[in-house]
Formats: C-alpha cells, sequence, structure tokens
C-alpha cells in the first residue's frame, strides 16, 4: 500500500477548515496552520490573527441554506441572513463536531514556504519550525490586504481616511458619531456601512461616492430570499437567458437606479459582481444618504467631486476592496499581479502537482459549499482516485474561461477572480467524474509520493540563525 503525502493547510478559516474535514476523511495526514487562536477567519469578530475584521453589523448576504456545508447543514431555526455571531458559532461547532481542532496549530502562521528540488516545500511557522511537507493547500483569505486607489486623489485631506478592513462601528476606530462621511465605493460593504452611518443619531451627513453605477440587489424579492430563486435554473442555463430573467426581475420589483438617485450603470445585471442590500434605495430615497460622483480632489476640509460640487467632509472610508497576495512565497514563485492567478477550475496550478487554492475566487453566491467541494476533489486527487487532464488541456480550458469572463465582465481586478455559483460546482462535478474514469484507466499510482516524512526538520536556533535538526523520533509526527 502507498503511503500518503503529508499536507499543509494555511489558514483555518471557512475554506481551510472544509479541506481538513475532507482531508481527514481520506486519512491524508495533515496539519493546519492559522495565525489566530481559534477558526473562523473573516468571520471572526476581533479576530486577533491580526488580518481579519469585520464590522459589528456585519451580516450574510446569502440565503444561510447556500452558504452551509453540504455535510453539516445551519440549523434550521437559524434566521435567513443571520449576522456574524451565530455563523461563527457554526465554525466552531463543525470543527469540534468533526474533531479537526487537534491537526490545527493556533497562532502560528506560515511565515515562508520553500520548494525543495524533491518536489517538497519547507515551511517555516512563524514560530520557528521547520517541516518538509508533500502537497501545499493554500486557503489563506483574499479579504485581509486593503486595495486603495492607485493613483490616489490630488490634494490634501485635513479629515480622517480608513480603509473599510478597519471599520468597526460608528465610534471606532475612528468617531464618526455626528460627523460628515464619505463612502467610497458600490460593494457591498460600501452599502451597509453607508446604511449603517445614516440611521437617526449616527452620522450628521453621509455621501456615497463612486466611479461608476451599479445594480443594487435586495435580498427579497417578491417576499421571498431573491438568491433562494436562481436555484431553479439548471447549471449550464446559458447567461443570456439568465441575465434576461434577472434582468426583468430587477426592472419590475425593483426599478431604475436613476430613480433612487444613482448613476445609471455601463454594464448590464450580470456583467458585475453583484451589489446586495435591501437598505440602502430606501435610504436614498429618503434623503438620508445622498450620492456624489468619484472625488476629483482634496482641498483642506473639503471635498470636491466629479461633478464640480464641494462638501465639508470629516471622515473617508475607503470601500475599495482587497489585494490577493501570498506573503509565505517568493513573488516570483507565486504571486498575483492585479489579483490574476490563473487556475484550473481555480484550485490547480498547471505546471505543479502539489501546491492548491482553495477558496480564491468570488462567486456569485457564498464560498463555503464550493470550498467543501474543492476539499473533497484535492483529497480525491492526493489519493490517487483522480487524475488531472494533461497540462496543456488545463491551459486551454483556463484560457478559454478567462476570455469568456473578460468578455462578460466589466473590467476590473475585482472580476479575475469571479465565478457563477451553480456552474463552479456543477463543472467540478463534472471534471471529477472525468478524472476519476482517467484515474481507474491508469496504475493508480499517487501523483504526489510521499517523502517529505522522511526529511528532517526542526526549529529555528534564536542565537545563529540557522536550523537545529530534530531528532529522529520527532521526524514523523504529524
Amino acid at each position: 500500500m502507498q503511503e500518503l503525502p503529508k499536507v499543509c493547510v494555511i489558514g483555518a478559516g471557512s475554506s481551510g477548515i472544509t479541506v481538513c474535514k475532507s482531508l481527514q476523511d481520506k486519512g491524508i495526514p495533515y496539519d493546519c496552520y492559522e495565525k489566530g487562536s481559534d477558526v473562523g477567519g473573516n468571520w471572526r469578530y476581533k479576530n486577533d490573527n491580526g488580518l481579519s475584521n469585520i464590522y459589528k453589523s456585519l451580516h450574510i448576504n446569502t440565503h444561510r441554506d447556500r452558504m452551509e456545508y453540504r455535510d453539516y447543514p445551519m440549523p434550521d431555526w437559524y434566521a435567513d441572513y443571520p449576522n456574524h455571531e451565530p455563523i461563527q458559532k457554526y465554525f466552531m461547532d463543525y470543527v469540534d463536531h468533526f474533531g479537526l481542532r487537534k491537526h490545527i496549530k493556533f497562532k502560528n502562521g506560515v511565515a515562508k514556504i520553500e520548494p525543495q528540488d524533491d518536489g517538497t516545500y519547507l515551511v517555516t511557522s512563524e514560530k520557528g519550525e521547520k517541516i518538509f511537507y508533500d502537497a501545499v493547500i493554500v486557503a489563506n483569505g483574499h479579504h485581509w490586504s486593503p486595495r486603495w486607489p492607485e493613483p490616489d486623489f490630488p490634494g490634501k485631506f485635513n479629515g480622517k481616511i480608513i480603509h473599510s478592513h478597519d471599520y468597526v462601528d460608528p465610534e471606532h476606530p475612528i468617531q464618526l458619531t455626528g460627523k460628515r462621511v464619505v463612502v467610497l465605493g458600490m460593494g457591498n460593504s460600501a452599502m451597509d456601512i453607508s446604511v449603517e452611518l445614516s440611521r437617526p443619531g449616527v452620522a450628521k451627513k453621509v455621501f456615497l461616492s463612486s466611479r461608476r453605477g451599479a445594480w443594487v440587489i435586495p435580498n427579497y424579492l417578491f417576499g421571498k430570499p431573491l438568491d433562494k430563486q436562481t436555484e431553479l435554473l439548471p447549471p449550464g442555463t446559458p447567461f443570456w437567458l439568465k441575465q434576461f430573467l434577472f434582468g426583468t426581475m430587477l426592472k419590475i420589483g425593483v426599478g431604475k437606479m436613476e430613480d433612487f438617485g444613482l448613476p445609471k450603470p455601463d454594464h448590464k445585471p450580470g456583467e458585475a459582481h453583484p451589489t446586495i442590500s435591501q437598505d440602502i434605495l430606501v435610504r436614498l430615497g429618503r434623503g438620508d444618504i445622498k450620492y456624489k460622483p468619484v472625488i476629483q480632489e482634496y482641498n483642506g476640509n473639503k471635498v470636491k467631486f466629479a461633478d464640480g460640487s464641494e462638501e465639508e467632509i470629516d471622515a473617508i472610508i475607503y470601500c475599495t476592496g482587497y489585494n490577493v497576495k501570498f506573503p509565505f512565497f517568493k513573488p516570483e514563485f507565486i504571486s498575483a499581479p492585479d489579483n490574476h492567478l490563473p487556475l484550473f477550475h481555480r484550485t490547480f496550478k498547471p505546471d505543479l502537482n502539489n501546491l492548491f487554492f482553495v477558496g480564491l475566487y468570488q462567486p456569485l453566491g457564498a464560498i463555503m459549499p464550493l470550498a467543501e467541494f474543492q476539499g473533497k476533489w484535492l483529497a480525491e486527487y492526493l489519493t490517487g482516485n483522480y487524475s488531472l487532464p494533461t497540462a496543456p488541456e488545463m491551459q486551454k480550458q483556463i484560457q478559454d474561461y478567462e476570455k469568456k469572463m473578460k468578455k462578460r465582465y466589466v473590467s476590473s481586478a475585482r472580476h479575475t477572480m469571479q465565478v457563477d455559483y451553480e456552474d463552479f460546482l456543477y463543472y467540478m462535478q463534472k471534471e471529477l467524474k472525468a478524472g476519476k474514469k482517467r484515474a481507474s484507466k491508469s496504475l493508480q499510482t499517487l501523483p504526489v509520493p510521499s517523502k517529505a516524512k522522511y526529511k528532517h526538520s526542526g526549529k529555528q536556533n534564536s542565537s545563529n540563525g540557522k536550523s537545529e535538526p530534530r531528532k529522529k523520533s520527532a521526524l514523523a509526527k504529524v
């Protein structure tokens, strides 16, 4: 019987923990490294990992049934769109139910990963451990490195500027109660923060500013959760048909964006990542929030907008997205310039058979069930039950998909990782089935051989910076 490879999983957020579960189900030895003291990633409020941060009022914008892991349904008494507290508890319960904690190294992130000549990876943890692994699964998330406007707006602003990543509530990290605030952006965070600040007794004035318009999608339409209604369309439904049906629903159920003071979107529904908010249009209609075009320049306490208007402003919140980064890799090995990293089904890098990515996409829906399937898929691959297509075949599929997405979506770093929930899951399932057939026709040798457990690893010696070899009895610990 062939020995299974030893795997390093980076991150114990919603993607990392479900990968751990799949590896454990197949008996694949692994360690999971997590910078924080508990699981949950971005859904852990006041996470002590120094990277994740969510605002106090955050709720999911995908229905709980579409967010839950298929192996562990959410309690049916959960609200349709609960806030972060029950979601975090759900992740903690998931880990405890399947006994995953024993393999998670808490408060110990990955500092460095060095590819070795024999195909293994030397992983250095933040605590100085040096351990060899046969494969690495990256699940470090992509909502932790704030993206700022580039270039920044000209002039000097005398007020406070923060990124939405740092926003917690109207009092933290800066005082916004009674202030005049500009929220820059048209994504979900911008909608949520604008609505919260516009409540009576909070901000004095709230301006929503953006470069372009967007289609605002409500959580509920015709009395039903809107994203649940999309399940009625079978996977593979032509985009033009989905666009027509969705556009018609918005036209009838919501109306024109211009009627609420927003600019007319320069794209059709479905050609940009959706902006979801049940409340923003009402707040705009009431005048609690006023829309402004993009900032043109700063002038002390004043902000000039592209329409020539000026407003005295106390604070600005940039809701301008995130950069995709892998600080543990050298950039020449793995990087994502402008958030672009070509991957086969957003999972496999064609030229590397033992480095994988999970949760690295922007779905029209929730990440969790997709990451869960990726974990199961990788477990089948690592146990020899699935075989990949050839590298040229994978490259062609990647190129065809990216060409299709570029044709459909507005040009933006946000859309380099866009996937449609149902279609993405369907085609992953289809590929897994095809790969199992390929594997059954071969000798079913493991694509990633077990080498790491026989190699020396050590802990960093702080006195001279050299690695001290461990005793042989500790080499095979997993």
